[in-house]
């Protein structure tokens, strides 16, 4: 299953309700398991982001549909990657010239 890189911030109305944070997680997780995906990892940061996730996701399609349900809420704002594990680079990186 792909895997992506989210990088997010917290937008005015989640830092103006920082405590239910760990409720929104939740919610975030249930979100991600409807569109038939996962969060994987999820970590608080300190820096230019509020936290990154890692997460997997049937598709780009289903990825983004789940992004803009949870953006939708207006707690969050997210940046996406999409992430090529080590081994599958690996075989990319074999057949280079």
């Amino acid at each position: 299953m792909p895997v992506y890189v989210v990088l997010g911030r917290y937008a005015q109305k989640g830092i103006e309700n920082m405590k239910a944070s760990p409720e929104r997680l939740e919610a975030a997780k249930k979100v991600m398991r409807s569109v038939g995906g996962e969060i994987k990892e999820f970590f608080y940061t300190m820096g230019r982001y509020d936290f990154v996730a890692i997460c997997e996701a049937p598709n780009d399609e289903a990825m983004t549909k789940g992004l803009l349900i949870i953006s939708g809420v207006g707690a969050v704002r997210t940046e996406t990657l999409p992430a090529i594990l080590s081994d599958k680079a690996a075989d990319i990186f074999k057949g280079l010239p």
